[in-house]
């Protein structure tokens, strides 16, 4: 059987702060990084063979550190903006409780959970510099849905990951709270609706055994 694990990145500085993070870049608290040594603790023995992460700080120290502890940092690793968090658009920097105060309870909660619901959009894109300055710039969103990022997340699994697990590679995703919602959804059918539901922490590795035709034959994720 082939493995899949998917592994949020530790407490990032924005998340300390109950902040949107989005595409900003930064890095992860001492707690965050406290959970990524815990992460690779769990996952002791575990061999893969491939390592995909996103193009921001906090994602990729993790899979470092998750690499790191379980010797395995020969281990190719893969980062790209595919598997970047979802875009909060004006929201980033944001404080949660203040917006919540701003626009309402049930607005914030659509906008974060809801797979279709748009945040406030930037009046422009970002630049494409630093981690971006190797992609054309029409990749820079103003805000992105769920439901937006996952026309960008799910390519990148079936054209990178899922043929490795045909191979019977075990793979390790390292990504974000919105990245793994999306692959969830994916991997287990789950409806536009109930993904609303679907929560991911941080430094918790989710692991999917996979029989040759990529079905499910096990999973550690558990539905609070």
């Amino acid at each position: 059987m082939v493995k899949l694990v998917m592994v949020r990145h530790g407490e990032s500085i924005a998340n300390a702060l109950n902040q949107y993070t989005g595409w900003n870049n930064v890095g992860l608290t001492q707690e965050g990084v406290v959970q990524a040594h815990v992460a690779a603790k769990k996952l002791q023995g575990f061999y893969f063979d491939h390592v995909h992460t996103s193009v921001l700080q906090r994602a990729i120290i993790t899979a470092y550190i998750i690499q790191d502890d379980l010797n395995l940092n020969y281990v190719p690793i893969t980062k790209t903006w595919r598997l970047n968090e979802r875009h909060y658009g004006a929201l980033r920097g944001q404080n949660k409780d203040a917006t919540r105060r701003e626009f309402g309870v049930a607005q914030v909660h659509q906008w974060r959970r809801s797979f279709y619901s748009v945040p406030p959009e930037l009046k422009k894109p970002d630049p494409n510099v630093g981690p971006y300055k190797y992609y054309e710039s029409s990749i820079m969103p103003v805000a992105e849905s769920l439901y937006e990022a996952y026309q960008r997340i799910i390519p990148y699994y079936v054209d990178h990951v899922a043929p490795e697990l045909l191979d019977n590679k075990n793979q390790l995703i390292v990504a974000h709270g919105s990245t793994i919602r999306a692959l969830i959804k994916y991997i287990e059918g789950i409806s536009d609706q109930d993904i609303d539901g679907v929560e991911v922490e941080n430094g918790k590795p989710l692991i999917y055994e996979f029989d040759e035709k990529l079905n499910i034959v096990s999973s550690n994720r558990v539905e609070k």
